[in-house]
């Protein structure tokens, strides 16, 4: 018969406490049992593959189980682990730079260009899945995360301003300029 998970109604905060007191791999990996999907659904979302996106995911537990003493519980932990995943992910791909994406943005004249006082959440929610997918393959890794965490993870303003360390503005126009360059690449798309 299989026993009780004495761990199980110990806190994310109160788990990575015992973890970095003791050094335990084995607690270690609760935590990891309680993240291990989230923190690949990140990943994915900037890898070329499941596979890719596995070793990420591997990758991030690994340096995680090395930093973990650097939580501080300023935060829920799960936020601090995103925000964790998140700038592992950038990086990886910065450090990568065949795996940039590529600019795949039309050049036009200034005077043909208007620029948009809005993007609209709606125009983003009535794209095709699969000219999406092929959109969001073709921005910078940081829009395409920027742009998953907010619509796909449904990551607050707030969230995101603690996630990225950035102020409430800064957020702001980052997901205004995001949204801007995926739909010009949408619309260009066939």
């Amino acid at each position: 018969m299989e026993t009780e998970d004495l761990y199980a109604h110990l806190s994310d905060e109160e788990l990575v406490e015992q973890i970095v007191a003791n050094n335990d791999p084995l607690l270690f990996g609760k935590l990891y049992d309680r993240y291990a999907k989230m923190v690949y659904n990140k990943c994915f979302g900037f890898a070329k593959s499941e596979s890719e996106a596995e070793d990420l995911t591997q990758d991030v537990f690994l340096q995680l189980f090395i930093k973990l003493r650097t939580f501080k519980g300023r935060s829920k932990f799960s936020t601090w682990l995103y925000s964790f995943t998140y700038n592992f992910c950038v990086n990886y791909v910065n450090r990568n730079k065949q795996l940039k994406i590529r600019d795949q943005s039309v050049q036009v004249d200034e005077s043909d260009y208007k620029l948009s006082e809005d993007v609209p959440d709606e125009s983003l929610y009535e794209m095709k899945a699969d000219k999406l997918k092929k959109s969001l393959d073709l921005i910078s890794a940081e829009d395409k995360s920027l742009l998953l965490l907010k619509y796909q993870d449904g990551a607050s303003i707030k969230e995101l301003v603690e996630l990225m360390d950035l102020g409430d503005s800064a957020v702001k126009m980052r997901l205004k300029r995001a949204k801007e360059r995926l739909l010009e690449i949408y619309n260009t798309l066939q």
